[in-house]
């Protein structure tokens, strides 16, 4: 596979502020960009907005990508569907709203489009976590209705639907071979794609819930006891936990603890990452064939924070443009893996730039544009090949 690439944005910068499709159309072309990916808290909310709406916004958008040869690659959920459980809530009934009413809704406005679908929506509450087999359950179920909506998307002919990868145990996928394993049960079960949307700042929060080794958790218990704050020590379960502040207090035996705890980790896998999963290099060079969506952000290697790509940011960011390239290259290398959905024909670099509710928004464009050029050095143009892309990367 060969897939063409193309450089893209996130209309989430524009919400509450640039709400109009002629607005933002107009803005994102003065960015130097065609191709956008509308997110649903810029007015196209499918619960929010209501059917009647929905087609009006549908036709606004048709003639404003007319009129400025624009094109609107994706949709995306937003900050709405991240907010609850959602599509693994406890109660079916709202399961099933979130499946027909907002993910199908969605899709269908996708498809007039002629767009794609990403979403996040989902999130498993805490006594999941404390429980493997309840855990597991909560898994099988997802990965039913995210069959579901593979099926549907493959009806309907869209492009490609898909899941964003995250990077915490309450909201799965998040470590590469949780990801593997999900797009090969929904694939086999849908007997349709189903795709991924890699996120380069959603590789930061797995080095937080590494699996603790007998070194590690020896060493926080000295700690603790000297009266060092114990912040971010992660032993996995409350009852892991509940091990650890006995042995610190004195009130078990270290050794028969960390013999316990270390059991406990063995049997709860799904709670802890590997160093692979800390790197934007192994989740693009394994998984980046599979995510027709990549989402763009600077970020400082500790968290999520959706900076832009100028030189300021650029200094004290850790995504460097060219090797995430390369890596999504060497993804495309890899032999096929029939378990797994075909390879992408196309992947969106699409930038997702936040901006906070008092932030100046002039900063923002000027940061943006700073941004488009400083991709652009690697894919001038839109559509090309993804080995045009790496010869010239070889040429540098």
């Amino acid at each position: 596979m060969d897939p063409k690439i193309y450089l893209g944005i996130d209309n989430c910068f524009a919400s509450k502020r640039w709400v109009r499709p002629a607005e933002w159309l107009k803005l994102i072309r003065s960015l130097g960009l065609r191709y956008i990916e509308a997110s649903a808290d810029t007015e196209c909310d499918p619960l929010y907005m209501g059917p009647a709406f929905t087609r009006d916004w549908i036709m606004a958008v048709q003639r404003g990508c007319e009129e400025m040869d624009m094109v609107v690659k994706n949709l995306y959920s937003g900050h709405g569907t991240y907010a609850t459980c959602g599509i693994s809530h406890y109660d079916g009934r709202v399961v099933r709203r979130f499946r027909d009413g907002w993910m199908k809704a969605q899709m269908d406005t996708a498809r007039a489009l002629g767009a794609g679908f990403g979403f996040f929506a989902h999130g498993f509450e805490e006594l999941l976590l404390q429980d493997d087999a309840r855990y597991e359950e909560a898994l099988d179920r997802l990965c039913d209705v995210l069959a579901d909506l593979a099926r549907y998307a493959k009806k309907i002919g869209m492009a490609y639907v898909g899941l964003e990868q995250m990077y915490s145990p309450h909201q799965p996928p998040w470590t590469i071979a949780g990801t593997k394993r999900l797009l090969r049960e929904v694939y086999a079960r849908a007997e349709a794609p189903f795709y991924i949307t890699a996120d380069l700042g959603h590789m930061n929060g797995q080095q937080y819930f590494a699996r603790p080794t007998e070194e590690y958790i020896r060493r926080n218990i000295a700690l603790a006891r000297e009266g060092h704050p114990a912040r971010r020590v992660w032993m996995g379960t409350d009852a892991a936990r509940a091990l650890y502040l006995a042995a610190v207090a004195g009130e078990t035996d270290e050794n028969a603890a960390i013999d316990a705890i270390l059991k406990d980790v063995e049997a709860h896998p799904n709670l802890f990452s590997e160093p692979c999963d800390w790197s934007i290099d192994a989740w693009m060079r394994t998984l980046g064939c599979y995510s027709p969506i990549v989402h763009l952000q600077q970020s400082d290697g500790k968290s999520s924070p959706h900076w832009p790509f100028s030189r300021e940011f650029n200094e004290k960011g850790v995504v460097n443009a060219p090797d995430v390239l390369r890596a999504l290259a060497a993804s495309f290398e890899q032999a096929d893996d029939p378990a797994m959905p075909p390879k992408c024909g196309e992947v969106v670099l699409t930038f997702e730039p936040f901006i906070s509710t008092a932030g100046c928004t002039a900063d923002l464009l000027d940061d943006m544009k700073e941004s488009v050029a400083y991709w652009r050095r690697w894919v001038p143009e839109d559509g090309m090949r993804l080995s045009e892309i790496s010869y010239l990367l070889k040429q540098e």
